[in-house]
């Protein structure tokens, strides 16, 4: 990829220069799916220096800000939505500033109402993810201890921020241990859905928000969802899940399995093998990529140490017979 190049005798235009990169690269990144070619090359250039990580992480602020900002111009000014499309079909020519300006018109446009920027590959935090007050990186967990003796345990790649009444959970997976003693009920809000326990008693309960869709469990006592499709209480060992629009049934669950994440280990029963693939590239630095189309809708059972998840990919990769091939940066592609 071609970039400006700027006099190392002016520092002011040289600082441009890079920030000019940052927005090409990041054009490119999120204009279309990047190919790992186009992965790499951004990684190689975001570690030159800390000055084009610094510049990188800019221009993403930037794009986040405009999205929001086009994507209500959009929806409310018919005029600007007209233009939009002259500046969008020009910025191919230019990759500049004109090209990350096309693309985020173009970008709000496609997905509606942007509240999020959803990363290529994992590059870099969701643009709702950059208000967090706690954020877990890939495969860490984090405990927190809040007021009223309430503990938190964050799994991988959790974003939360807290609230008077709570925490929201903008991203990822978290369990809660209420204490014995009274008070108000504890509050965890995530998507359109508000779970509500304690006040009452000991209780426990999971929940998690993936891709718009919140996965709430209740392991001991019980919790209350409150959303706009309506009440449900669930009892220990109960589960279901919501998105935007609607709940789904209550079904029974195994608590042991589902907490598996806190004693390090993941567990899966006559799961899709694609589905594994994901739950594990929550975990595991760099990126597990299945091309194995036919292979997607297999079963898988076992017990995996997270501590270790090379070694469970290692069996997949038998089990299935599959080819693997190593890449740079932690890239794994299953074929």
């Amino acid at each position: 990829m071609k970039t400006p190049s700027a006099p190392i005798d002016d520092p002011a235009a040289a600082a441009e220069a890079l920030r000019e990169e940052a927005r090409i690269w990041l054009s490119r990144l999120a204009g279309a799916e990047p190919t790992q070619m186009d992965v790499q090359a951004f990684q190689r250039w975001q570690r030159t220096s800390p000055a084009h990580a610094a510049a990188f992480d800019e221009a993403r602020r930037q794009w986040a800000s405009m999205r929001l900002a086009l994507g209500g111009l959009l929806r409310t000014d018919p005029k600007f939505a007209a233009r939009h499309e002259r500046l969008r079909h020009g910025a191919s020519a230019q990759p500049g500033r004109r090209a990350f300006l096309g693309a985020a018109a173009g970008a709000a446009v496609a997905a509606g109402v942007v509240a999020v920027v959803h990363p290529p590959l994992g590059l870099w935090p969701a643009a709702g993810e950059w208000r967090a007050d706690e954020r877990t990186a890939t495969g860490e967990q984090r405990e927190l201890l809040l007021a009223r003796q309430v503990r938190v345990t964050l799994n991988t790649q959790t974003s939360v921020r807290r609230q008077a009444e709570g925490l929201e959970l903008i991203a990822g997976e978290a369990a809660i241990d209420l204490p014995a003693e009274g008070g108000a009920p504890f509050v965890v809000s995530a998507g359109a859905g508000r779970a509500l326990a304690g006040g009452d008693g000991p209780g426990r309960f999971e929940l998690s928000y993936l891709q718009g869709k919140a996965c709430l469990s209740c392991l001991e006592g019980t919790v209350r969802l409150e959303h706009p499709a309506g009440t449900r209480q669930l009892q220990a060992r109960q589960q279901l899940v919501y998105d935007a629009q609607a709940i789904s049934g209550v079904r029974a669950i195994e608590p042991a399995d589902l907490s598996a994440w806190r004693r390090g280990e993941l567990v899966f029963r006559q799961t899709p093998l694609a589905r594994v693939v994901d739950e594990i590239n929550r975990y595991r630095p760099g990126r597990v990529v299945l091309l194995a189309a036919s292979r997607r809708d297999d079963p898988v059972s076992g017990r995996f140490s997270i501590a270790v998840l090379d070694e469970a990919l290692l069996q997949i990769q038998h089990s299935f017979d599959l080819q693997a091939r190593s890449l740079p940066g932690g890239l794994l592609v299953l074929s």
